[in-house]
């Protein structure tokens, strides 16, 4: 299995910051590894509600359908995916910090049947894709919150 964990600053407040986290299709906005994202089910996000990300996977495109198995409003989010190659759990708890938010995001990612053998390659690699993302996180979130009545990102 592979684990990653990450602290990111954000300059926008707790509910926004949640908001925009628990919206998964915007990973592709600020992950690198996502090639595209879109929210399945239309409505608010809540508990059931499932994202499509496609991401790079063995030199294929993988279209991962991840679900939101826990929604704690403006504090936690729990997603998972599962396909035959492998399964994923992301979860984002964003914390009231100063002005701004805290956002504390683990993602593991667990290979699946004969391929649970590339389980340490996997590991070393999930820091670099891990690092890559937080970084684009980072960059989104540091932003200057949008003045009232416009969107942020």
């Amino acid at each position: 299995m592979a684990h990653y964990h990450a602290m990111i600053r954000s300059r926008r407040p707790a509910p926004e910051t949640f908001d925009y986290m628990a919206t998964f299709s915007n990973a592709a906005q600020w992950d690198p590894g996502v090639l595209a994202g879109e929210q399945l089910d239309p409505g608010p996000v809540g508990v059931g509600t499932r994202f499509r990300l496609v991401v790079p996977f063995l030199g294929r495109r993988l279209p991962l359908i991840y679900k939101i198995s826990t929604h704690v409003p403006g504090r936690e989010v729990v997603l998972e995916a599962a396909s035959r190659l492998l399964r994923a759990t992301d979860r984002m708890v964003v914390l009231p910090d100063g002005d701004g938010s805290t956002v504390s995001y683990d993602a593991d990612v667990r290979l699946r049947g004969p391929l649970r053998i590339l389980d340490p390659v996997m590991r070393r690699g999930f820091n670099t894709v891990g690092d890559r993302a937080t970084a684009g996180l980072a960059r989104t979130l540091s932003a200057a919150p949008a003045p009232r009545g416009q969107s942020s990102p």
